[in-house]
């Protein structure tokens, strides 16, 4: 299963994300008394889940009300008032992380050392009920086993004031944040991915794409933003199954022209022992109007040299052309093995079954398990087939 994180029309926020989850399933009332009863030392607050109207997309909306406000604490005092709350223990390790995530951010930000990094928005209960309502949300979604998938994210634009003063958007911090994600400005003059928000994100987040895969979207949820503007303030997270499992391969070819065809085939086998996914032999007219052969292998990264290797030592080659990073789609696949009598005698063949979203694609016997029935029983190949279908 894939989960898709989607802040491309209207940013991200800490709130958002925990209102998306609940719209995917997670228990608010649970969300209430965790993320009330960790802000506490921080600053007590009341938390309140709505169902609501974003222009015209029903989202639920997570609303944090401040109701006391202590001074900000150091990031070591921070810390371990964080790492004394009656947490789960994964649930702390991952809070403790974001939190690890900003304050980097604002330490290189502002020059100064961790210890000496002071919270100010960031470390008001609010953001402390933000960070641990969400990863308290993922946990209990289960989404931890997941894979999640982040899209670009819209940072807005113009200037916010900020306990260091007006600062531009995307605010220094949040752009340390999101070094390693796609982000892009506007669509408003406002701003849309807070700190706090965007550290949540790049934690949880095990990759970032420009687009969304392709997968069987099965729920959406929709966590509603507190601003208003033209277009609907929501951020989406699809929870899909997925259509393919996708890897890179190399894409390696030479043509040749001089090898005998025992060679050819030597140098087939060869390859395929050296760790090579497949390799094909095309005859092929090359300049001059010589006859030739184009080799081809595909071949994942990690056997790249090898394969490499291997060409120029059986072939002579002076070049070799490599399409790196090719991505391939790739069905799902399950081998089972079943055991048929045939001439009174039980020989056990493997199937190799393909799935594409669950359903069965293909399911075939290996053609080797085939062979060796053919040469022990004497029969022939086609009619060992017939038998095994």
């Amino acid at each position: 299963m894939t989960i898709i994180i989607d802040p491309q029309s209207s940013g991200i926020a800490g709130n958002m994300i925990i209102g998306a989850f609940v719209d995917l399933g997670a228990d608010a009332n649970e969300l209430k008394e965790i993320m009330e009863k960790s802000a506490l030392e921080f600053g007590r607050i009341d938390v309140t889940f709505d169902k609501i109207q974003k222009h015209g997309i029903d989202s639920t909306f997570c609303h944090v009300e401040m109701l006391e406000n202590k001074p900000p604490l150091n990031y070591p005092e921070f810390i371990s008032k964080i790492e004394n709350l009656d947490l789960d223990e994964n649930v702390m390790a991952t809070s403790v992380n974001i939190f690890k995530r900003i304050a980097e951010a604002e330490s290189r930000v502002h020059g100064k050392t961790m210890d000496e990094i002071h919270f100010h928005e960031v470390g008001a209960s609010d953001a402390i009920a933000d960070v641990i309502g969400s990863v308290y949300a993922y946990y209990q979604l289960g989404f931890d086993s997941q894979r999640i998938i982040g899209l670009p994210i819209a940072v807005g634009g113009g200037r916010v004031k900020t306990a260091h003063g007006t600062i531009p958007v995307p605010a220094p911090a949040v752009v340390e944040i999101l070094k390693d994600a796609n982000i892009i400005g506007g669509p408003v003059d406002s701003e849309l991915a807070t700190p706090t928000g965007s550290a949540i994100y790049m934690e949880l987040c095990d990759e970032i794409k420009e687009f969304i895969p392709m997968v069987k979207p099965e729920k959406i949820g929709y966590g509603a933003g507190k601003k208003d503007f033209d277009h609907p303030n929501v951020l989406r997270i699809i929870e899909s199954s997925d259509i393919t499992q996708s890897d890179e391969i190399d894409v390696i070819e030479t043509n040749i022209d001089h090898l005998t065809g025992e060679e050819i085939g030597y140098l087939f086998d060869v390859l395929l022992d050296a760790g090579a996914s497949d390799v094909s032999i095309t005859p092929i007219i090359m300049k001059k109007n010589r006859p030739g052969n184009l080799l081809k292998v595909i071949s994942r990264k990690e056997n790249r040299e090898t394969i490499l290797n291997v060409i120029f030592k059986e072939t002579g080659s002076l070049g070799i052309r490599i399409a790196p990073h090719i991505h391939r789609g790739v069905a799902k696949r399950e081998f089972e093995v079943e055991t048929f009598t045939i001439n009174g005698k039980d020989y056990d063949v493997t199937f190799k079954t393909g799935y594409i979203a669950g359903k069965v694609i293909s399911r075939r016997p290996e053609y080797e398990d085939l062979k060796r029935i053919a040469k022990d029983s004497g029969l022939a190949l086609r009619d060992i087939k017939e038998m095994i279908r």
